[in-house]
């Protein structure tokens, strides 16, 4: 059976979506792919794109040069998680505490990665993860 090899992308519906881009760009220092007045996409990795999408502007299908993008929406706070090194999890912190990101939760977990926990501005659950996290 043919299996994925990654998820390419990640949603997050926002409702200030200039707010988030800024948030985002600014946590990550990613490049923006493409952008419009009802999404954003960015470049997280070479092969991961983070899509932030103003919420209620994708409900209905959306026509484009190459056919149809079916509609989508999310409301309520999500979770997403990024992949950080170990050894850069201090400077995570204090990029955080630079940016003025409170830290609601520094988690260690029993096969020995370590999670950084805190919101974005539409409350979104972000999590930054050491390597581990899903060890069996």
């Amino acid at each position: 059976m043919p299996k994925p090899t990654h998820i390419g992308e990640t949603a997050l519906y926002v409702a200030d979506l200039a707010r988030a881009i800024q948030f985002y760009t600014a946590l990550f220092g990613c490049p923006i792919l493409r952008r419009d007045d009802r999404f954003c996409a960015l470049r997280i990795t070479d092969e991961q794109v983070l899509l932030l999408f103003l919420r209620g502007g994708s409900v209905q299908p959306i026509q484009i040069n190459g056919g149809v993008i079916p509609a989508h929406d999310g409301n309520g706070p999500l979770h997403v998680c990024f992949g950080i090194q170990f050894d850069e999890l201090t400077q995570w912190q204090h990029r955080l505490e630079k940016l003025g990101i409170a830290i609601e939760s520094h988690f260690r977990w029993p096969a020995g990665a370590t999670s950084l926990y805190f919101r974005d501005p539409d409350h979104h659950m972000v999590e930054l993860a050491t390597p581990g996290l899903w060890k069996s």
